[in-house]
């Protein structure tokens, strides 16, 4: 019945909730970035205009709530600069979205997740630097957030070059993911690609996330973080590969 709803194969069904529980029990572990984790792995199944904003629409009412919650502490000086740039960026990628080929957008993301974990996996430690970088990590951040669902490491980087404690990263990290993200919300309902199938799958896999969520934050599992976030990006190397070969081999 939901299968034919979603005009998917139960194979495609089950494989999505596969990923997303994943994902999110990666995330409930190591607070590690749930879509660079899903989005690779899904573009393999689906065309990433109807997968971004499945996955987006899935993450935004966890970012309302965190933001929110932790609004007092937020570092609005480091978190200002960022905004007309993100909203740049997120225009640039909508369009993108709707009017470039599909192998050419998946192919662009096999490049992007391949460069990042490599990145990662060179453990490049961040210096201090000015405001003025806001102008790329927003740019980047909202091109590639709207374009793949996976532009918190372009945020990140910004702040951490700001050298916000703790709690203020969080804060404004979290009020970031929640500027951004409502821009890619408006941005998709209003180019039409919140279709009914996209909407059906946000509520069946809602539950899905929910429960990756706890058994994440339950799950005890004996291994350093430095080694955790270095099998991701292994893993994470694998599916750019695979995304780089799907895009290669289009037809």
């Amino acid at each position: 019945m939901i299968a034919e709803l979603l005009e998917l194969t139960t194979l495609q069904i089950v494989l999505s909730i596969i990923i997303i529980f994943a994902a999110y029990v990666v995330k409930g572990l190591s607070g590690f970035g749930s879509g660079l984790v899903a989005i690779p792995f899904l573009a393999l199944l689906f065309p990433l205009k109807f997968i971004v904003p499945v996955f987006g629409l899935l993450s935004y009412g966890g970012t309302v709530m965190q933001s929110l919650q932790l609004r007092k502490q937020v570092v609005w000086g480091d978190l200002l600069p960022l905004i007309p740039f993100t909203l740049t960026g997120v225009g640039v990628a909508v369009w993108l979205l709707v009017n470039v080929e599909a192998h050419l957008l998946v192919l662009a993301l096999g490049i992007f997740v391949l460069a990042y974990s490599v990145y990662s996996l060179l453990s490049i430690h961040s210096t201090p630097g000015s405001r003025y970088w806001a102008i790329l990590a927003g740019s980047f951040g909202g091109l590639v957030g709207a374009l793949f669902g996976t532009g918190g490491p372009f945020y990140v980087a910004y702040l951490k070059m700001r050298r916000l404690d703790k709690g203020a990263f969080r804060a404004t990290i979290a009020m970031v993911f929640l500027v951004d993200g409502g821009t890619r919300m408006f941005a998709y309902a209003s180019t039409g690609l919140f279709t009914p199938q996209v909407l059906i799958l946000v509520a069946v896999m809602i539950p899905v996330l929910l429960t990756g969520m706890y058994v994440g934050h339950h799950l005890h599992i004996k291994i350093e973080p430095h080694r955790f976030n270095q099998m991701i990006s292994i893993m994470l190397i694998f599916s750019g590969i695979m995304l780089i070969y799907k895009a290669m081999n289009f037809t």
